[in-house]
């Protein structure tokens, strides 16, 4: 669970940014986008295959 503390002069704005910081580095919105839909099996584990791929292409590199 995420929880921003107001740090010291820090607007609500500069507060709600940081918040949205970090559910990006957390990944948060990329899984409730994700988990909005009903997502078929089959695309699933396509999904997870390209995921695979990315990352395989990506640790060949170095």
């Amino acid at each position: 669970m995420i929880k921003v503390k107001s740090r010291a002069g820090e607007s609500v704005e500069q507060m709600v940014k940081r918040f949205k910081r970090m559910c990006g580095k957390e990944g948060i919105i990329r899984d409730i986008k994700r988990i909005s839909y009903y997502e078929k099996p089959s695309e699933k584990n396509r999904r997870r295959r390209r995921k695979a791929a990315r990352s395989a292409k990506f640790s060949s590199r170095y």
